[in-house]
């Protein structure tokens, strides 16, 4: 993916060496991705340098790419006065998220050199950061397209053509009321196959989805990927049109949140920056906790096996088959957890939705219980251990197996009804939790079903 940057590295090099006034013409062809790419692999004097040599509406998209900690460089770099007219040109959504993400005292610096260059772009600023950060209100853009009602298509395609650039979508047309009310809204689609004579009132759509400026970004992520728009409309209390969420925002917030789904289910607490990006003392930070908790979990299963101590010790063979037992039961939990916090995720499944669930996974549990089952007699069979041990492993691996899909499936939904992130219930912590429950499961079974070997060799220990 970085080959078009690595390709044109010593080129540039030369260029900012030879004659940086010719870069903008051997740039003007490459897609901004590349660029932010290209200004990733430079010291940061010669990304500098290349974004001075372009014009600010160049820049822009170029330094929209890049991430946080190469814009705060950057940033400091060029100086808050040379920074001010590229941030000007940037969508209201990104340069917001850059302001806030700097210094407080750099942050500040910048807005105060914006409001200068210009103060429509600082009040934008303003207003959207007073959101939260994971809201639609702080994913949201001023940049969007709206018309008055009385407007005919012609005069619609005629404002796109006018102001659709500086839009951050134009496949929407919002139709608003002179209070900013949002009346309804027309795609790109519906304007090109109406009549140039259409009036907009006729032709918007007023049964429209929107979001308020408090909903979460993962339920907007949710609604706009159920539909399938481009964009999606933010409305205060009134119907005010206050701003429109556009698709590449949710793609990033989608990337975000699986990300630290993954990190929270391999019992890491979410890392913000890239592997190489965090520091090494920052990962065991966001480690350590995690398996110190686990750890101490881990001592139930010892204080287990000390209470059947006298079990263990009269029939030494039980003690062979305990990993075998305690990972499936692990495994089986961690396939639950998984699969029911995926469906979390997307909206599939919902905590009332627990009753069937539970019946599909206590379903679930019997048949692969009953299958594992009889893998495990087969190998105690194999081994020659006898038929109570036999039936003794084949119960436990059917009990450890519906305990490991009840738990596994029950535990994120619990978490996601009482507030917390369903994530939360790593897959770790899950198989430590069934590693008790299946020891108690196999020791009770085998005193059950192995009352009269235990007693014997009890008595010939004596």
């Amino acid at each position: 993916m970085m080959r078009v940057a690595v390709a044109m590295l010593p080129e540039v090099r030369q260029l900012l060496a030879e004659d940086p006034a010719q870069i903008g013409a051997l740039l003007e062809e490459i897609h901004d991705e590349d660029l932010a790419d290209l200004l990733g692999l430079l010291e940061e004097e010669e990304a500098a340098l290349i974004l001075k040599t372009l014009k600010p509406e160049e820049a822009a998209p170029i330094f929209e790419r890049l991430d946080e900690d190469q814009q705060e460089a950057l940033v400091e770099e060029l100086g808050v006065e040379n920074a001010a007219p590229i941030v000007s040109e940037m969508a209201a959504d990104e340069r917001t998220d850059l302001i806030e993400a700097l210094p407080e005292e750099v942050g500040d610096n910048l807005l105060e050199s914006l409001e200068k260059v210009d103060p429509e772009a600082a009040a934008e600023v303003e207003e959207l950061a007073k959101w939260a950060e994971d809201s639609a209100g702080g994913l949201m853009t001023t940049d969007y397209l709206s018309v008055p009602p009385s407007f005919t298509v012609a005069e619609a395609i005629e404002r796109i053509r006018q102001v659709g650039e500086d839009a951050e979508t134009v496949y929407y047309l919002y139709v608003v009321a002179d209070d900013e009310r949002l009346l309804g809204v027309v795609s790109l689609r519906d304007l090109l196959l109406s009549s140039p004579s259409d009036k907009l009132a006729d032709a918007m759509t007023e049964n429209i989805f929107a979001v308020s400026p408090e909903t979460d970004q993962e339920e907007v992520a949710r609604t706009m990927a159920k539909y399938d728009f481009y964009a999606l409309p933010v409305i205060g209390p009134d119907r005010k049109l206050l701003g429109v969420i556009t698709v590449d925002d949710v793609m990033d917030v989608l990337t975000q949140e699986q990300t630290e789904d993954v990190q929270r289910l391999g019992a890491v607490e979410p890392i913000e920056d890239s592997y190489f990006q965090t520091g090494f003392w920052t990962f065991i930070r966001k480690r350590a906790p995690w398996l110190a908790a686990l750890l101490v979990s881990e001592f139930f299963t010892g204080t287990v096996l000390r209470h059947y101590d006298e079990v263990i010790a009269a029939v030494a063979t039980l003690s062979y088959y305990v990993p075998m037992l305690i990972s499936t039961g692990g495994n089986t939990g961690s396939q639950s957890s998984s699969l029911i916090i995926r469906s979390l995720a997307v909206g599939d499944v919902k905590p009332s939705d627990w009753r069937g669930v539970l019946v599909r996974e206590v379903g679930q549990g019997i048949v692969l219980g009953l299958m594992m089952a009889v893998i495990g007699m087969t190998r105690v069979w194999l081994w020659g251990d006898g038929f109570g041990f036999m039936f003794t492993v084949g119960a436990t691996l059917l009990g450890i197996v519906i305990i490991g899909c009840t738990v596994g499936s029950m535990l994120p939904l619990g978490l996601r009804r009482i507030g917390l992130d369903p994530a939360t219930s790593s897959t770790p912590f899950i198989a430590t939790l069934i590693d008790v429950l299946g020891i108690l499961i196999y020791l009770n079974v085998a005193k059950l079903l192995l009352a009269a070997v235990i007693a014997k060799a009890a008595v010939g220990v004596h």
